[in-house]
C-alpha cells in the first residue's frame, strides 16, 4: 500500500474541494445574508488540510493498484464529508450540533437528501445554495470531476473512476481515456443542469431556486430552499418538470451520450435496462393512480395524475422531493414507493438504490434456476440483450444483492438498539441506503427526531449505499490489507 502517493492524492483533491467554497461565499455576498465569513473560514481551513497533506509528498508518484484506488475513494469521502460539515459549523444561522452537521453534509455529498435542518425558509440565501452544491458535486462525483480536470494526478485514474462510480458494469467507457470518459460526464450533467434550471425558471420559479432546485434534481438528491420541498411551488408545471429530469437523471448516462453521438432515440428502446426502468415507473404510477382515485385523496383526475406521476417519480428514482405528505395517502402506497427505492435508477446514473440492471439479472438467474428444475440438463445462457452474460458477472450480483441486504440489516438492527421504534429504524435505513432520504414514522418531515448515535449510524449508511457497499466493506476484510 503507497500510503504516501495515496495521502498526496488526497490532499489534492481536498485543495480542489477548498475552491468551490468560493461560489457560496459569492453568493453571502449578492445577497448580504452575513454567512460569508463560514465560507471563507471553511476555504482556509481546507486548503491548509490539502497543503499538509499534499506538500511532504509531493514527488511521491507511485501507480496504484485496485485497492489503493478503493482507499482513496472512502478516504476522500470521509475527508470531504468532514470538511463540508464545516459551514454549518461555522456559520451562525443555523445553530446546528456537530452531529447534525455532519449529517447534513454527508446527507448532501451522498445525494442522500435526508436533512436535520428546518426553518428553510429563513436560512441564509448561501447555506441554501450550499446545501444544494454540495447535492450537485456528489451527484456525479467529485473524484470523476478530479479525474477530468486534474492531471497532475497522474496516476490511477482508472482506479479512482472504478471505486467511485456507481455501476454494475464498471468496465464500460463512453472514450477510449479514462479522462475523456470523465469530462464528456461532466459535460453531459453541466448540459441537464442548465436545461433544468431554464425550463424551471420558465415554468415561474425565482432564478435562485430555479439554479438551486436544478441541482438536486440532476444529481437526483431531494434537497430543497423550502421546508415544503416542490410542494412550496404548488404548480403542475413545475412538478412535470422536475419529474421528467429526474427520469432523464435516472437513466444511463452513456445512453444519453450514444442517442447524442448517433442522432437518434431509438438507442433508448434497444437497451433493455432502460426499458425496464420506464416500465416499472409506469407501472407504480398506474398502481397509485387507481388507488388515489379509489379513496379518492384529490379533488380532480388531473390533480390525482400529476401527485402521482412526481411523487413515483421523485421516490423510485431515489430523489426524494415532495409536494405532499405521502404518509397521509393509504398506507399500502408509502410502502409500495419506499420499496420501489431499492430498484432506484440505472447503472451509470446519479441515481442510488440496488440500481435496474441488478434487478433485472437476479430475475433473470431467478428465471434460469426455475427452468433448471424442469430440465436439468439443459444448459441455460443469461443475455443482456443481445450480449452473453459471463457467470462471473452474474456472481458478483449475487454477491452485491447479499452484501446489500446484510448490511440493511445489521444497519436497521443498530438503529433500532438506539431507541427507535421498528417502523422508523427500517423507513430511516431504507431512506439513507438507498440515498433517498424521504422516510415514513419518526422521520416522515425530518431526520432531527433521531437521537444522536441513530445519525451516526445513518450517517455510515448513506456512505455505504452511496459507495455501493463493496467499496467500503472491502476496508472491512483482512484480505484487502494484506500485502
Amino acid at each position: 500500500m503507497h500510503f504516501r502517493t495515496i495521502t498526496r492524492i488526497v490532499g489534492l483533491l481536498v485543495i480542489l474541494f477548498s475552491v468551490t467554497m468560493i461560489i457560496p461565499g459569492l453568493v453571502a455576498l449578492i445577497y448580504r445574508d452575513g454567512a460569508g465569513s463560514a465560507f471563507a473560514k471553511t476555504f482556509f481551513f481546507a486548503q491548509t488540510i490539502g497543503l499538509v497533506l499534499w506538500l511532504p509528498n509531493r514527488c511521491q508518484k507511485s501507480k496504484l493498484k485496485s485497492r489503493e484506488g478503493f482507499f482513496i475513494v472512502v478516504l476522500f469521502w470521509t475527508v470531504l464529508g468532514s470538511v463540508g460539515a464545516l459551514p454549518f459549523l461555522f456559520s451562525a444561522h443555523p445553530n446546528v450540533s456537530v452531529t447534525n452537521a455532519f449529517f447534513e453534509s454527508f446527507s448532501g455529498l451522498t445525494t442522500t437528501g435526508a436533512t436535520v435542518l428546518v426553518e428553510l425558509d429563513t436560512l441564509p440565501h448561501a447555506i441554501l445554495f450550499y446545501r444544494q452544491m454540495l447535492q450537485w458535486f456528489g451527484g456525479m462525483g467529485i473524484i470523476v470531476l478530479a479525474v477530468a480536470i486534474l492531471p497532475m494526478l497522474g496516476v490511477g485514474g482508472m482506479q479512482l473512476y472504478r471505486a467511485e462510480m456507481p455501476s454494475p458494469l464498471k468496465e464500460n467507457r463512453i472514450r477510449p481515456r479514462i479522462a475523456e470518459t470523465a469530462k464528456t460526464l461532466w459535460l453531459l450533467y453541466l448540459a441537464l443542469t442548465i436545461a433544468c434550471a431554464l425550463a424551471l425558471w420558465v415554468a415561474g420559479m425565482p432564478a435562485f431556486d430555479a439554479i438551486g432546485h436544478s441541482f438536486s434534481t440532476i444529481a437526483i438528491g431531494g434537497f430543497s430552499t423550502h421546508d415544503a420541498s416542490i410542494g412550496y411551488y404548488c404548480s403542475p408545471l413545475i412538478n412535470t418538470i422536475v419529474a421528467v429530469f429526474l427520469l432523464i437523471s435516472g437513466c444511463n448516462y452513456g445512453l444519453h451520450f450514444a442517442a447524442l453521438s448517433s442522432h437518434t432515440l431509438q438507442v433508448y428502446w434497444r437497451d433493455t435496462e432502460f426499458r425496464m426502468f420506464i416500465a416499472v415507473h409506469l407501472t407504480l404510477v398506474a398502481v397509485c393512480i387507481l388507488i388515489l382515485w379509489r379513496y379518492n385523496v384529490y379533488d380532480s383526475s388531473m390533480q390525482t395524475l400529476n401527485q402521482a406521476f412526481f411523487q413515483v417519480v421523485s421516490i423510485a428514482t431515489t430523489a426524494g422531493f415532495t409536494t405532499d405528505s405521502i404518509a397521509h395517502w393509504p398506507l399500502f402506497l408509502p410502502i409500495l414507493l419506499l420499496f420501489s427505492a431499492f430498484i432506484g435508477g440505472c447503472a451509470g446514473s446519479a441515481g442510488g438504490g440496488l440500481k435496474v440492471v441488478r434487478i433485472l439479472l437476479l430475475y433473470l438467474q431467478g428465471s434460469r434456476e426455475l427452468k433448471r428444475l424442469v430440465h436439468p440438463n439443459a444448459v441455460y445462457i443469461i443475455k443482456l440483450g443481445h450480449q452473453a452474460l459471463p457467470e462471473r458477472m452474474l456472481d458478483a450480483v449475487w454477491g452485491f444483492f447479499s452484501a446489500y441486504v446484510l448490511v440493511f440489516f445489521l444497519s436497521m438492527l443498530a438503529v433500532i438498539a438506539t431507541s427507535v421504534d421498528n417502523f422508523s429504524a427500517f423507513s430511516a435505513v431504507a431512506a439513507t441506503l438507498n440515498n433517498l432520504g424521504l422516510g415514513l414514522g419518526v422521520v416522515a418531515d425530518n431526520f432531527t427526531p433521531m437521537n444522536t448515535m441513530a445519525k451516526w449510524i445513518l450517517i455510515l449508511t448513506m456512505l455505504f449505499g452511496r459507495l455501493e457497499v463493496f467499496t467500503l466493506l472491502l476496508l472491512f476484510t483482512p484480505t484487502f490489507w494484506r500485502e
